[in-house]
C-alpha cells in the first residue's frame, strides 16, 4: 500500500469518527533508521495499521502503545534503541543500529482530528504547506499552515524540531503526490502506469486512439483522457501536472503534446525514443530544444541495461522521481561507479 500521506488520509477520513485513531510520528532519529524523521503511520481499534514508522519490525509494539493512547487520550512518546542489546528494538532484529524517536497522538473531534482533516483537503487541491505537532507526553496540539502561493510538488526542507514557547514542536513540510501525465495508452504504457501508481502518485492517461488506452488495460490510471491535442494543455495547468512521458508512438501526436504542453509549468518532460526521434518530434513541433521552458529528457530514462517494456518503465520513473526530489540517481554506495568509464 502507497505510504504517501495523502493517501493514509484518504483512508482514516472515510471512518475518522467510527473507530478510533492514533497518528504515529517520527520526530527525531540518532543513527541509521529505516524511516527518517516526519514519517508518519495511523492506527485504528479495529487493529489497522496504515503507513511505516519503521521496516515493519517494530510497529506490532507500537499498535499495543496505540491501543493505549486511545483508551487515555493521551500523548505518548516512544524511542526504540537498535544498537542497545537490552531494548526491545535490537531484540526484535532491528538492523539499522539507530535510534528511533516516536510521538502517537490521538485523533478525535475533541483535538480537532490534529488538523488532520485541513491536511487531507489541501493535498486534495494540490496545495502544499507545513504540519506542526507538539513533541510531549501530557499536551496534544497540531495545526497546519497553507502555502498562500500556488506551486506544485518541488522539493522543500526536511522535517525539523523547532523551539517554540519553550517547547518542541516538529515541523513537517507537507506536498501534494507527484502528479504524472502519460501520453500514449499502448501496451508498453501499462507498467510505467502501474509502477507510478504503485508509488502513490497521481497517474492520468491521454490518447484520443479509439484502440488505446482502454480501461480495462489501465485500471491503475486515475483519469484516461481521450479529449484533444488542446484540452491536454488545459488539463495539465488545471490539475496541476508535475511531470509528463512522451509515449505515444506517433511523431506527430507526440510533437502535437510537446507543442501544448512545454508552455506549462511541468518539472519533468520526458519523450521516449532515440536522439534521431526526439529530433524528429522537435522539428515537426517547430522547436528548438534549447527554446523549451523544460529540459527535456530524451532518450528517456536511466540506463539500467535492459529493454523490455518494464524495465523502462522503471528506467523512466525511476529518472522522473529523482527529477521531481532533484537528487542524482547516482548508486548510494558508489558500487556502480567502476562502470562509469566503460
Amino acid at each position: 500500500m502507497a505510504s504517501q500521506l495523502f493517501h493514509l488520509l484518504e483512508k482514516w477520513q472515510e471512518n475518522k469518527d467510527n473507530y478510533e485513531w492514533v497518528l504515529g510520528v517520527v520526530y527525531k532519529t540518532e543513527g541509521s533508521s529505516y524511516r527518517k524523521t516526519g514519517a508518519m503511520m495511523l492506527f485504528n481499534s479495529l487493529g489497522q495499521q496504515f503507513g511505516m514508522l519503521s521496516g515493519g519490525c517494530i510497529e506490532g509494539d507500537i499498535l499495543i502503545h496505540a491501543k493505549a493512547c486511545m483508551s487515555s487520550n493521551k500523548p505518548s512518546l516512544l524511542t526504540y534503541d537498535g544498537s542497545d542489546e537490552d531494548d526491545l528494538s535490537f531484540q526484535l532484529g532491528i538492523g539499522c543500529g539507530g535510534k528511533v524517536y516516536i510521538l502517537l497522538q490521538a485523533i478525535n473531534q475533541q483535538n480537532d482530528y490534529l488538523s488532520l482533516l485541513v491536511v487531507y483537503q489541501a493535498l486534495a487541491k494540490r496545495k502544499s504547506g507545513t504540519y506542526f505537532q507538539e513533541i510531549s507526553a501530557s499536551s496534544t496540539q497540531a495545526y497546519f499552515t497553507e502555502q498562500t502561493d500556488t506551486i506544485q510538488t518541488t522539493p522543500s526542507v526536511k522535517p525539523v524540531l523547532v523551539e517554540k514557547n519553550n517547547q518542541q514542536w516538529l515541523s513537517t513540510p507537507i506536498k501534494p503526490v507527484p502528479h504524472l501525465l502519460v501520453i500514449g495508452g499502448g501496451v508498453d504504457a501499462r507498467p510505467v502506469v502501474d509502477i507510478a501508481s504503485t508509488l502513490g502518485w497521481t497517474v492520468s492517461l491521454w490518447d484520443p486512439r479509439a484502440a488505446n488506452a482502454r480501461k480495462n488495460y489501465f485500471t491503475a490510471a486515475d483519469t484516461i483522457l481521450k479529449g484533444s491535442v488542446e484540452s491536454v494543455g488545459e488539463y495539465a495547468r488545471n490539475k496541476l501536472v508535475d511531470a509528463v512521458i512522451l509515449m505515444s508512438h506517433s511523431v506527430s501526436l507526440d510533437a502535437a503534446c510537446l507543442s501544448v504542453l512545454q508552455q506549462e509549468t511541468i518539472s519533468y518532460m520526458a519523450l521516449l525514443g532515440p536522439t534521431h526521434r526526439k529530433n524528429q518530434v522537435l522539428d515537426v513541433a517547430k522547436l528548438k530544444e534549447e527554446a523549451l521552458t523544460v529540459t527535456l529528457s530524451g532518450p528517456a530514462g536511466l540506463d539500467l541495461g535492459d529493454e523490455c517494456p518494464e524495465s523502462i518503465a522503471l528506467s523512466i520513473i525511476s529518472e522522473c522521481q529523482a527529477s521531481l526530489n532533484k537528487k542524482t540517481a547516482t548508486s548510494i554506495s558508489g558500487v556502480l561507479n567502476k562502470f562509469m568509464s566503460c
